[in-house]
């Protein structure tokens, strides 16, 4: 069975997570990421037959083969298909993720007091449009 490209969830209004996308897209040499915000129908539809309320909180989510990964494994999974040297990053993943997404929660549940929060979604230029669903 062949799956669509792997697409990341996102908050749209959060500072690091839109770097985040942002910081994704420039290394993603091979074009293989699409991007949605969690507060979209497509992350709705998408998310919905895994048990995922994408309003709860989760900052961002990886579908990739039909397979749903949240917090740390995520980001690792993402670094791993990156340019770069970003891919030596996934050697983490040999640290049981209950440890990893301690320190992801913690910058995730500060991240709109460290880092802010826009009014509105992020829109991307024309020149990103086709990579956002």
């Amino acid at each position: 069975m062949k799956f669509e490209s792997p697409v990341i969830f996102f908050d749209g209004f959060c500072n690091l997570c839109n770097g985040a996308v942002q910081f994704t897209i420039k290394r993603d040499h091979k074009n293989i990421f699409r991007f949605t915000s969690l507060d979209g129908k497509y992350a709705q539809e998408k998310l919905m037959p895994f048990h995922i309320d994408p309003k709860q909180g989760s900052s961002f989510v990886l579908l990739e083969d039909g397979k749903i990964y949240q917090r740390s494994t995520a980001a690792l999974r993402v670094a791993k298909q990156l340019g770069g040297l970003w891919p030596i990053l996934y050697g983490f993943i040999i640290v049981p993720s209950f440890i990893r997404d301690v320190i992801y929660n913690y910058v995730a549940k500060n991240r709109y007091k460290w880092f802010g929060k826009q009014e509105s979604c992020w829109i991307p230029t024309p020149e990103l449009k086709e990579k956002f669903l």
